[in-house]
Formats: C-alpha cells, sequence, structure tokens
C-alpha cells in the first residue's frame, strides 16, 4: 500500500524532496506538499482505487505522510482488492 502512496506521490504531488528519500512517517508538507498538491494527490487516490473520499476524512492530517494516506486508503478500500493491487 505504501509503495502505491509512494507511486501517486512521486507522478503528482510535485514535492521539494525525492519521494523515495521519503520515510513513511515525514511530515510531507515540510517536503513541499502544497494546497494544490493535496487535491492531485486526492484525486489520483480517489482514481487509483476508485472510491470517493468523504468530506469528513479530508484532513491536514490524512495529507500528514505517507503512513497516513495509506491508512486512510485501508479504511475506504476492502482488503480482497488491495491484494489485487500492485
Amino acid at each position: 500500500m505504501k509503495q502505491h502512496v509512494r507511486r501517486i506521490l512521486q507522478q503528482t504531488a510535485c514535492l521539494d524532496v525525492a519521494v523515495d528519500m521519503l520515510g513513511d512517517n515525514d511530515d510531507l508538507y515540510a517536503a513541499g506538499l502544497s494546497s494544490l498538491g493535496t487535491v492531485r494527490v486526492m484525486m489520483a487516490v480517489e482514481e487509483s482505487f476508485a472510491v470517493h473520499i468523504p468530506a469528513a476524512l479530508i484532513t491536514h492530517a490524512m495529507f500528514a505522510s505517507i503512513a497516513a494516506l495509506a491508512g486512510m486508503i485501508a479504511q475506504l478500500v476492502p482488503e480482497e482488492s488491495l491484494a489485487a493491487r500492485p
């Protein structure tokens, strides 16, 4: 899951730091994640996992780290669906 989040960040977030240099709990905002980047990441997550992120889950904390994003996705996507993803 976290590898998939890393790919999404690499493709959409336009961070100041290379995604492969970030730890799972590193602050994405400190790495350069902008408000536009959060929207891009959110849209990519929704498209990639075929889910809709409820407004109640869209918080600053959701985008705080790779681990936070992976945790949010795990809440929305059935576990059996994740097993089929690369």
